[in-house]
């Protein structure tokens, strides 16, 4: 068994950061399991939003997830643990393939995760699961729609179709930058469904791949969500709301030609456990405000409050009861 710093070097991960699995990683997961402490935690980046955010309205079904799983051990625990949660589940089923796992390596007591994603069955989701008469119902009946763009990677033909909806219904389209990577190698997909985003979320090494490979020439993180901000939209009833989270640093948030700050909650050291979801955490959060169209700055807050909350726990699980009351 290798010390964890030497384990991320053999597999040539970095500390903080969050990729797809290549095919040099897939044993990385039997010998994670076979030699390591392991918490098993019911996940994905959208289902963990969902997840929090249905914990924060404390009522069931507001939120619902479309996605694909296996018919695997794996799929039924993924499936029981977002029921669980109270939120609406609509899976694609697949066959052969099994449920995409993701691998997170912790370092510096919680401070630092890498994150190693297998997709899998995730990978194979189709656009014509909209199609069915149940998954149409929810496309109608739904008034904010978000995704991550790791799902650019799956299925932008669904991305699509979604974006256009929201878009000629006057509907909220929210999507978030997901990871470092995804602006750098699919920019060109993620560019052709930016123009519908009504709500951007992302991190600071985040913003500042988008701004690299954008050529915008900055390097203030500020500076690069306003300019995001303001990049073309198809829906010009609603100005573009971009919100880029910063660690232990300020929430910012950049809308109609200002910058916002919104500063975070201080969390001792000791008291951080793993810092893994906490950007999902803060998604949803500000959603579980934002359906029940509370301001703004409420909805930062709500989100501040439940990464604050995630941190102090072991994967993206959570306290019993919400204490967040506005």
């Amino acid at each position: 068994m290798y010390e964890l710093m030497t384990f991320l070097v053999l597999y040539g991960l970095k500390q903080n950061d969050a990729i797809l699995a290549e095919d040099k990683h897939i044993p990385m997961y039997k010998e994670m399991c076979e030699n390591y402490a392991v918490d098993y935690t019911a996940g994905g980046a959208c289902q963990n939003t969902m997840r929090v955010a249905q914990w924060l309205v404390e009522e069931k079904n507001v939120f619902a997830l479309m996605g694909c799983i296996g018919k695997d051990e794996f799929g039924e625990i993924l499936e029981s643990k977002a029921k669980e949660a109270g939120v609406l589940v609509s899976y694609q089923y697949h066959d052969t393939m099994p449920t995409g796992t993701c691998a997170v390596i912790i370092t510096d007591k919680g401070a630092n995760r890498s994150l190693c994603a297998y997709l899998s069955a995730a990978n194979c989701f189709s656009r014509d699961h909209l199609d069915k008469p149940i998954n149409q119902s929810l496309i109608n009946d739904a008034q904010y729609f978000y995704i991550t763009v790791i799902f650019l990677t799956v299925s932008p033909p669904s991305i699509m179709q979604i974006a256009e909806h929201a878009c000629k219904n006057n509907k909220r389209f929210l999507m978030n930058l997901s990871a470092p990577f995804l602006c750098q190698f699919f920019k060109e997909p993620m560019m052709q469904a930016l123009p519908y985003v009504d709500i951007l979320f992302g991190n600071e090494q985040e913003a500042a791949m988008f701004s690299k490979e954008q050529n915008f020439g900055i390097d203030s993180i500020e500076d690069i969500a306003l300019r995001i901000s303001e990049l073309p939209k198809k829906n010009t009833l609603v100005p573009r709301i971009v919100i880029i989270t910063q660690g232990d640093n300020s929430v910012i948030m950049a809308t109609e030609g200002k910058i916002t700050l919104y500063p975070t909650v201080n969390v001792p050291p000791e008291e951080i456990v793993d810092t893994n979801g906490a950007g999902d955490a803060f998604v949803g959060g500000f959603l579980s405000r934002y359906v029940q169209k509370k301001p703004l700055d409420v909805c930062i807050k709500c989100g501040i409050y439940a990464a604050t909350e995630v941190i102090k726990q072991s994967g993206c699980t959570l306290p019993e009861k919400p204490t967040f009351s506005l």
